[in-house]
C-alpha cells in the first residue's frame, strides 16, 4: 500500500530548484508522485515503501546538491544478547517511517537514528524497540557514572546467575567424569535420576530463564537469535532427561544441560567485563574536567557543581586548579598546562584578554575569567561527543559481518534439524540419544556473538585511544578509510610550516625615493586592513621597527584585496600594488626590475612580495615561513610507510620548491601557484587516477579539499581545529599525528580483520565437526563462550597501541 511523507526541504532558490528535486525523486523506483513546494520548502512523497525508502529520497536530494534538516537520537538499547538482536532491532528501526538511516551498535549497546521529526520522534522509536523485547532509554539521559554503575549492576547479575548455575552444575559435571574415566569411587546419591533432576532443574530455569526469556521475544517477533539455540539446545538434552527419569528409563543428559548454561553465562559475564573497558577513554576524557568550580557572583565568592557554572560568570583559578569550563581571562597571569588538549608539554602563557580551555591545569598565578562556553559546548565536551559518535558509527567492513549475522541463527536452525534426522534415520539409526547430542552440539556452537562484537570492540578502542593521542575520528568508516591512503597531501601554510611568516628581508629598487624603513611603513599601511597572514607580518615588523605607529591608521582612503595576487591600496595619495607578478602584470607594471632580487629570495625559501607606487617598481619586502619542529621527521615517517606525500600552496614554484626541499618532499610531487578554490580540483585529480588521496589542511580555508578528499585532516591547536570540517582531527599542531592517525589505522582494521576471521572461521569449523559427530555439546558450549570473550580480549589489545610524539 502507498505511503505518503512531507518532507522539509533548504537550498533550493528558484522554481528550477524545485523541478530538480521533483525530477530526481520521480526517477527513484518505487516513488509513484513527488511534488516540491518552493514557498514552504517542502516536498511531499507517495510512495512504495517496500520498494523505496526514506533514506534513499534523502540521499537523493542530497546529492543533487540541497539538504533535508533532520534530527539525531542516540538511543541507549536494554536486552541485547548478540549480533542477530543488534540486526533485528537495526532492521526495525530502519523501517518507521521517517527515519532515515538507523544503526545499532552490539558493544555500546546503542542505537543511533537520524529521523524526519515531522514524522517521527523517540517515543514511537521507543514503543518499537520494546515491542521486538528490548528496553530504550535516550542516551543523553544516562551521566557517565550512571553508566557505568548499570554495568557494574549487569556484571553483578550475571555473576550471581552464573555462580547459582556453576555450584549446581559441579554435581553433575562429576557424573559425567564418572562415565569418561570410570572412576570407581563416586558419591552414589549423584547417580540417583531425581537429584540430578533436582540439581539441573534450578540451572534450567533460574540461571538460564534471560536464555528463555530472550527466545520468546525473538521468536515472538519472528526472528531468531542466540538465545533461541541456547534455549532449543539447551531444553532438548533436559527435557528428553526429565522423559527418561519419570516416564521410561533410558540415558540421562542433565550435566549436558545444566554445564552448557554455566558455561554460556561464564561467557557472558567475561564479554560484560571486557565490554566495560572498551569506554574506558571516554571515562578517562570526563573525568579530566573538574567537579566544582569556584564563580564570583554578585560580590560573593561560592563554590558551585560544575553543571551550575554560568556563561558570564566570573570563576577564580588558584595554582595548581583545573580550570573548570571554557573562557576568557579578565583578570591575573598565569601559565597553564594544556597538554590533555594539544599535546604541548611547555605550559602555555596566560595575560588578560586570552582564551582558557576547560580540564586544562592552572600551572602557577591565580586568576579569574569569564565563562563563555559551559556545559555541552565546552571544547572538552566536543571532543567526547566526536568519540562517542565516532565509537557508536559502523565501518563498512561490519557490513560483512551484519549480512552473515541476519541469516546466520535461522540456517543454523536448519543444520541442527537436518543433523538430527541424518543421525537418527541414517547415521545412527534409532539412537535418539546420539542425534540429540549432535543436533544440540550444533544448536550451541554456531552462536554468531563473536561475528558480531568483531567490528565494533575494535572500533571502540581503537578511537579512543586516538583521542587519548589527539586523534579524534569522526566515525568508524573514517577510520577504515585511513588504512587504504596512498596519498597525501599537505597544505604547506600552517601545515608543513609555522603558519606565522616574518619578514626578512626589505630590498628598495634603485632609482626609488624611498629608503628601507620609509618603504617598509608605506607598505605597512597598505595591508593594515589586509587580513593576509604575509600582510599581518609586514605590519608586525613595521610596528617593532617603530616605522609604523600602533593606532595610526592615516592616510589610507582605498583598499581592494585581490585573491591569490595581492592588494591595491591608495595610501596618502600614492598607488601602493603589494603582490606577486600576475598582479604586476595585470596592472601593466614591468616585472624585469623585481626579477633579479626577487629569484634570490624565492630560491631561499622566502616569499617576495613586490611592491609598486605609483605604477613603477618600488622594491621587495621578503617574507618567510619557516618549517615546524617536526614536519622533515613526519614527511620522512609516511614516506616509509609506502604513502607519496604532495605539497600544494598558492606560492610561486621557487618558493615552494625551496620548502619542499627543506621537507624532504620530491619536486615532481609540488603543486605551486593554486588558488585556494582551486585545491579541491587538484585533489579530485589525483583521485581521478586511482589514487586514494587523504587531504591536511587547517580545515577552515581548505574546507573544499578537505570535504573533496577521501579522508580530510584537520590540523590545528585547541578549539582552533575545525571539528566539522574534517574527518580526522588533530588535537596537536603537529604533522606526526598524521603519521599516528594511519598506523591507528592500520593496527585497528588488522584487529578487526583477525576478529572477523576468527570469528567466522571458528563457526564454519566447529557446524560441521559438531554435525558429524565430534564435539560435544560440553565442549561446543566452552568453546561458544570463550570465542566472545577472545573477541573482545583481542580488541583490548590496541590500548596498548603506542605512537611516540616526544619533543
Amino acid at each position: 500500500m502507498p505511503s505518503k511523507i512531507t518532507l522539509p526541504v533548504s537550498g533550493m532558490s528558484c522554481a528550477a530548484c524545485a523541478n530538480r528535486i521533483e525530477k530526481g525523486l520521480q526517477r527513484l523506483p518505487g516513488v509513484e508522485e513527488a511534488t516540491v513546494n518552493l514557498t514552504v520548502e517542502k516536498a511531499t512523497v507517495i510512495y512504495d515503501p517496500q520498494v523505496v525508502s526514506l533514506g534513499d529520497m534523502v540521499k537523493t536530494i542530497r546529492d543533487i546538491g540541497y539538504d533535508v534538516p533532520t534530527d539525531k537520537v542516540e538511543i541507549k538499547l536494554i536486552g541485547m544478547s548478540c549480533a542477530a538482536c543488534a540486526s533485528r532491532i537495526e532492521r526495525k528501526l530502519n523501517s518507521l517511517p521517517g527515519v532515515v538511516h538507523a544503526g545499532v551498535n552490539l558493544a555500546t549497546e546503542r542505537a543511533t537514528v537520524e529521523y524526519n521529526p515531522g514524522t517521527i520522534g523517540f517515543e514511537d522509536m521507543k514503543k518499537a524497540v520494546i515491542a521486538l523485547g528490548y528496553g530504550a532509554e535516550p542516551a543523553y539521559q544516562l551521566t557517565m557514572d550512571r553508566e557505568q554503575k548499570e554495568r557494574e549492576g549487569e556484571i553483578a547479575y550475571r555473576r550471581r546467575l552464573f555462580l547459582l548455575a556453576a555450584i549446581l552444575s559441579a554435581p553433575l559435571l562429576v557424573t559425567m567424569l564418572v562415565h569418561v574415566l570410570g572412576w570407581g569411587w563416586y558419591p552414589m546419591w549423584l547417580m540417583s535420576p531425581f537429584a540430578q533432576f533436582a540439581l539441573a532443574t534450578p540451572v534450567q530455569f533460574v540461571s538460564g530463564w534471560p536464555f528463555y526469556r530472550g527466545a520468546y521475544l525473538s521468536l515472538r517477533s519472528g526472528s531468531a537469535n542466540m538465545d533461541v539455540l541456547v534455549a532449543m539446545g539447551t531444553s532438548a538434552a533436559y527435557l528428553y532427561s526429565v522423559y527418561n527419569t519419570f516416564v521410561q528409563p533410558g540415558p540421562l543428559y542433565y550435566e549436558t544441560a545444566a554445564v552448557l548454561i554455566t558455561l554460556v553465562l561464564l561467557g557472558k559475564m567475561l564479554e560484560a567485563i571486557a565490554k566495560g573497558r572498551t569506554s574506558e577513554a571516554i571515562r578517562k576524557l570526563m573525568g579530566l574536567c573538574p567537579k566544582v568550580a569556584t564563580v564570583e557572583r554578585n560580590g560573593v565568592t561560592m563554590e558551585v557543581p560544575v553543571e551550575e557554572v554560568q556563561v558570564g560568570d566570573l570563576v577564580l583559578v588558584r595554582p595548581g586548579e583545573k580550570i573548570p569550563v571554557d573562557g576568557v581571562l579578565v583578570e591575573g597571569a598565569s601559565s597553564v598546562d594544556e597538554s590533555m588538549l594539544t599535546g604541548e608539554s611547555l605550559p602555555v602563557d596566560k595575560t588578560v584578554g586570552d582564551e582558557v580551555i576547560g580540564a586544562t591545569i592552572n600551572k602557577h598565578g591565580a586568576f579569574k575569567f569569564r565563562a563563555t562556553k559551559v556545559g555541552k559546548d565546552t571544547a572538552l565536551a566536543q571532543i567526547v561527543r566526536v568519540v562517542e559518535e565516532a565509537q557508536g558509527t559502523k565501518a563498512p567492513i561490519q557490513r560483512i559481518a551484519d549480512v552473515i549475522s541476519g541469516y546466520f541463527v535461522p540456517a543454523v536452525i536448519g543444520v541442527a534439524v537436518i543433523t538430527f534426522m541424518a543421525w537418527y534415520f541414517w547415521g545412527d539409526p534409532g539412537n535418539f540419544s546420539r542425534a540429540l547430542t549432535n543436533f544440540t552440539a550444533v544448536l550451541v556452537i554456531a552462536c554468531p556473538c563473536a561475528l558480531g562484537l568483531a567490528t565494533p570492540t575494535s572500533i571502540m578502542v581503537g578511537t579512543g585511544k586516538g583521542a587519548e593521542n589527539g586523534i579524534l575520528f569522526r566515525g568508524g568508516d573514517h577510520l577504515e578509510k585511513a588504512q587504504q591512503l596512498n596519498v597525501i597531501v599537505l597544505d604547506k601554510t600552517g601545515t608543513i610550516t609555522k603558519g606565522e611568516p616574518e619578514v626578512t628581508d626589505v630590498i628598495v629598487i634603485p632609482g626609488t625615493n624611498l629608503d628601507a624603513g620609509e618603504l617598509l611603513a608605506l607598505v605597512a599601511k597598505a595591508e593594515r586592513q589586509s587580513e593576509h597572514p604575509l600582510g599581518q607580518a609586514i605590519v608586525k615588523r613595521a610596528q617593532e621597527t617603530g616605522s609604523l605607529e600602533a593606532e595610526n591608521d592615516s592616510g589610507i582612503t582605498q583598499f581592494r584585496a585581490l585573491p591569490g595576487r595581492g592588494i591595491i591600496a591608495q595610501v596618502e595619495g600614492r598607488t601602493v600594488l603589494v603582490g606577486n607578478r600576475k598582479l604586476m602584470e595585470e596592472q601593466g607594471i614591468g616585472s624585469a626590475a623585481f626579477d633579479q632580487e626577487a629569484s634570490r629570495v624565492e630560491q631561499e625559501g622566502k616569499t617576495a612580495m613586490l611592491v609598486a607606487v605609483n605604477g613603477q617598481p618600488a622594491g621587495i619586502v621578503a617574507v618567510a615561513d619557516t618549517l615546524k619542529p617536526h614536519s622533515r621527521e613526519a614527511i620522512e615517517a609516511l614516506q616509509k610507510a609506502g604513502l607519496e606525500v604532495w605539497m600544494i600552496t598558492g606560492d610561486n614554484r621557487r618558493t615552494a620548491h625551496a620548502i619542499a626541499a627543506q621537507a624532504g618532499i620530491d619536486p615532481s610531487h609540488v603543486l605551486a601557484e593554486v588558488l585556494p578554490e582551486d585545491k579541491a580540483d587538484q585533489v579530485k585529480n589525483l583521485k581521478a587516477k586511482g589514487r586514494v588521496v587523504g587531504m591536511v589542511g587547517d580545515g577552515i580555508n581548505d574546507a573544499p579539499a578537505l570535504a573533496v578528499a577521501d579522508v580530510g585532516f584537520a590540523i590545528g591547536t585547541g578549539t582552533d581545529v575545525a571539528m566539522e570540517t574534517a574527518d580526522v582531527t588533530l588535537m596537536r599542531g603537529d604533522l606526526r599525528g598524521i603519521v599516528a592517525s594511519i598506523l591507528l589505522s592500520r593496527a585497528t582494521m588488522k584487529n578487526i580483520r583477525q576478529n572477523l576471521f576468527w570469528a567466522l572461521a571458528y563457526n564454519s569449523a566447529g557446524i560441521p565437526i559438531a554435525a558429524l559427530g565430534y564435539l560435544s555439546p560440553m565442549i561446543a558450549g566452552a568453546a561458544m563462550a570463550f570465542s566472545s570473550v577472545s573477541v573482545v580480549t583481542n580488541a583490548l589489545r590496541l590500548r596498548h597501541w603506542r605512537f611516540a610524539m616526544e619533543d
